[in-house]
């Protein structure tokens, strides 16, 4: 039987410094990823969970959307 993996959860703003790092243009998101010991893509999808909660005015849902929210 196979176990699933427990995602790390990352607090607000841990997302958002990170994000503010990559925004600074001294480094490369790909860089700022590595030293933070994360996916690169997970930078990429905090910021569109970030726009959207902007978009929102609230905190976005986490996951993926359901069927009927497509």
């Amino acid at each position: 039987m196979k176990k699933s993996k427990a995602y790390k959860q990352y607090s607000r703003e841990f997302k958002v410094e990170a994000l503010r790092l990559a925004d600074a243009g001294e480094k490369t998101a790909s860089e700022v990823a590595r030293e933070l010991g994360i996916r690169v893509n997970q930078l990429y999808k905090w910021r569109l969970q970030l726009e959207a909660e902007k978009a929102a005015g609230g905190p976005a849902k986490r996951g993926r959307p359901a069927d009927d929210e497509l």
